[in-house]
């Protein structure tokens, strides 16, 4: 389904007689309100209530999803001030449950600094083309959406580099989501899931090398937080390995230890959108998925996603000191205010990132990432819990 928009930028939520109206924080009122600003594309399963909104002039972006009809829950955090704002010079937070970003955002082959500038707040620019460029739709049907977009890309190396992406985004049905994960839900949980196939091309007529620079496919969903709400990173028993060469836990400064906690294969991360930090697994540590439980609304998300632990991950940290190569596979993302005081959420992130693409002319990267979010009574989610993460809902609630 398209929904067209019309004098998008001068209306709020709900304003528009012809449509129903809906409390804030279900589809049904997220979805009036982006129909304002965008012809966005609705994907709907098959039982008609597990809808997921997609939108072309926002970058491909999935915005939001619910597994309850319009009048049901929306997971993805929408950041509905940044529409009616001016161009910002850094980046565009429309926000968005999954987008597809290229890296590395720092390091030597960076994509968001120009040649030579330091690497500081002032002079980061996320890249047009995955901020506030549209995409082009190239096939759609009721259930899935393929978008692509060709970039000109300028590195910190001053590489120029020609690519294209392609996106193809899909809703899930119940059978192919249990299949997917191997669980069986329970029939009092409601589930949304939805893949997206991302693939980078080089279109240029050189090989990327590590004398070149070369990106990688990044994906971040971003949720809404809680104050009960606990991201869960399962990662390979670190047996007496430091934990260090597991995880990086000081993006922003080392995260606070009420804040974080681990086993030797469980990572606990409070996501309440009050303390800003960020984390990150390490290759060959990384599992294919992480996720979150919300305890308050009762919402249990499960991200799956791409991981090679033989593979080379780009460093994104901002500085060019750290080795080119030795990036996280797996992060997340606690948004919070800033020195100033001002916050740009609140929200929270669970990412996932490919490969380094080593390609040549006309080669091509596949990145896969999943999300689903599961709600309904806590025993049939303690299910799914255990047999993903391998820890229950009282372990995760208890984390902090």
């Amino acid at each position: 389904m398209i929904a067209s928009c019309n004098n998008a930028a001068k209306k709020q939520p709900n304003e528009d007689n012809n449509e129903n109206t809906y409390k804030e924080g279900t589809f049904g009122y997220d979805l009036n309100f982006l129909k304002q600003h965008d012809s966005v594309v609705v994907l709907q399963a098959a039982d008609e209530n597990s809808k997921v909104i997609v939108s072309p002039k926002y970058q491909a972006k999935v915005f939001t999803s619910t597994a309850e009809g319009n009048e049901g829950y929306s997971f993805g955090w929408v950041n509905y001030k940044a529409f009616s704002g001016q161009v910002d010079a850094h980046m565009n937070a429309f926000g968005g449950e999954n987008r597809l970003w290229l890296g590395p955002e720092g390091g030597k082959f960076s994509l968001y600094f120009e040649p030579g500038a330091e690497m500081v707040f002032d002079n980061w620019k996320t890249p047009a083309p995955i901020d506030t460029e549209a995409w082009k739709v190239t096939n759609q049907s009721s259930d899935a959406i393929s978008l692509q977009k060709e970039m000109k890309l300028t590195n910190y190396k001053g590489t120029e580099m020609q690519l294209l992406v392609d996106r193809i985004i899909k809703i899930l049905d119940k059978q192919q989501i249990q299949t997917n994960l191997g669980v069986t839900v329970d029939t009092s949980i409601k589930v949304v899931g939805y893949q997206t196939s991302n693939v980078l091309i080089n279109k240029g007529p050189f090989e990327w090398t590590d004398s070149t620079g070369m990106p990688c496919m990044w994906i971040l969903d971003m949720f809404k937080p809680t104050p009960a709400t606990v991201i869960v990173v399962p990662f390979k028993d670190a047996g007496t390995e430091p934990f260090n060469k597991v995880a990086t836990t000081n993006y922003f400064g080392e995260i606070p230890g009420n804040r974080i906690k681990h086993t030797n294969e469980v990572l606990y991360f409070k996501a309440d959108g009050k303390s800003r930090g960020k984390l990150g697994i390490t290759p060959g540590k990384a599992k294919p998925l992480a996720g979150s439980y919300d305890a308050q609304s009762k919402v249990l998300t499960i991200t799956m996603f791409d991981v090679d632990p033989g593979a080379k991950y780009l460093n994104q940290e901002w500085n060019t000191t750290k080795p080119s190569f030795s990036g996280d596979a797996v992060n997340a993302y606690n948004d919070g205010p800033l020195a100033d005081g001002t916050q740009m959420g609140p929200f929270y992130e669970i990412e996932s990132v490919s490969p380094a693409a080593f390609l040549k002319p006309n080669e091509s990267l596949s990145h896969k990432h999943a999300v689903y979010h599961f709600t309904g009574n806590e025993q049939g989610l303690d299910v799914i819990a255990k047999k993903l993460f391998g820890v229950g809902l009282e372990e995760i609630k208890k984390a902090f």
